[in-house]
């Protein structure tokens, strides 16, 4: 097999290797078809197995009560920050937002561009070092929607839990956290999240959506940016990206395999509890950026005493075989990825590699 690193990048990140090798196994001949998934038409057999088994895998890991459609489509989560108000941001009715970074800012500008918008709640004040509480939250009568981004990859916060926010239905961007540990998914009106963190290569975006939601659909918008469009056709209204959605499909055997959200959350806390324990016994030289309640699972963010020793870090660590530290450009210094495919064995060497070179330097 050929050397594999540890792969710390945010996004598109690690996959399983068994889900690589199967990838690899199946690459050119799908189970005696005698070509690709990559060829292979989207009306066919084939890929109609593929397709319903996804499906089938996120009802079951998720736990999902009837009532909701699930589909894959192209453009990435940020499509969906357009798609949402575009949907249900109907005239007389306010998008209600919470702002906790880079992401969640993006999905408040496009709703600006479309209708009325409330930012609720927002840590801009310290920086999106925290986030909000929402447990006293107040939505106006005319609140088309609540939406929040569940896990900030730049600035490394998290959401604990979720708001109760009534007959107010909640929409969450889930890309960098879905599966990687359990929540009521139920409480949710609509979950979306682009593939390339916890579910696969970038190139698809499931969605998972209350049916009741697709009434409440615009009539007036293009077709293809209609949800209820894509649910009415089975979400093969226009040609879906197969290949990615096949892999989506190994990872969720993966999951299943691993023992289903108990087993991974089990593991994905493990992995924190080892990093962050190992930078709060050296808080004199590793200094974490968020608030302790707020701290992200999947995406640690730390500052060591300069940007020199920074560099240096990020380096020495590379060529120790542990990539994709450096953090956002927008906030520099170090980000530790520990998605769900990250192996317990990555978080144990990097922590090892932080001892020493706070040893060393």
């Amino acid at each position: 097999m050929a050397h594999r690193v540890f792969n710390f990048n945010p996004g598109p990140a690690t996959l399983p290797l068994e889900v690589l090798e199967k990838v690899q196994g199946e690459f050119l001949d799908y189970r005696g078809t005698g070509m690709s998934v990559m060829e292979s038409s989207h009306r066919a057999a084939e890929y109609n197995e593929i397709h319903n088994t996804t499906i089938s895998l996120f009802r079951e890991l998720l736990s999902l009560k009837d009532g909701y459609k699930i589909g894959f489509l192209g453009g990435g989560a940020s499509s969906q920050f357009a798609m949402i108000p575009m949907n249900f941001l109907a005239a007389g009715k306010t998008g209600a937002y919470v702002d906790t970074g880079a992401w969640s800012a993006k999905t408040i500008k496009e709703a600006k561009r479309i209708g009325n918008v409330d930012v609720v709640a927002s840590s801009t004040d310290k920086n999106n070092t925290y986030i909000p509480d929402l447990s006293g939250i107040k939505l106006g009568a005319d609140t088309a929607y609540l939406h929040v981004t569940s896990n900030n990859t730049i600035f490394g916060t998290q959401y604990q839990s979720f708001p109760d926010t009534g007959d107010v239905p909640l929409i969450c961007d889930m890309s960098s956290d879905i599966l990687s540990r359990r929540h009521d998914f139920n409480k949710f009106a609509m979950i979306y999240a682009g593939a390339q963190k916890n579910l696969g290569p970038a190139g698809v975006t499931v969605v998972i959506i209350r049916e009741e939601m697709l009434e409440k659909c615009a009539d007036n918008i293009p077709l293809v940016f209609t949800y209820k469009t894509h649910a009415d056709k089975d979400w093969l209204y226009n040609t879906p990206p197969a290949f990615p959605v096949y892999v989506v499909k190994l990872i969720l055997e993966w999951i299943k395999g691993q023992g289903g959200l108990q087993a991974v959350e089990k593991v994905n806390m493990a992995k924190k509890d080892l990093i962050y324990g190992t930078i709060d016994a050296n808080s004199d030289y590793y200094r974490g950026t968020v608030r302790e309640d707020s701290r992200s699972w999947m995406n640690i963010t730390m500052r060591l005493p300069s940007e020199e020793l920074e560099k240096k870090f990020i380096a020495e660590a590379k060529a120790a075989g542990f990539v994709g530290l450096k953090g956002h450009r927008s906030v520099g210094g170090i980000r530790v990825s520990l998605y769900n495919a990250l192996p317990m064995a990555g978080a144990e060497g990097l922590a090892k590699f932080m001892e020493a070179f706070k040893k060393n330097n």
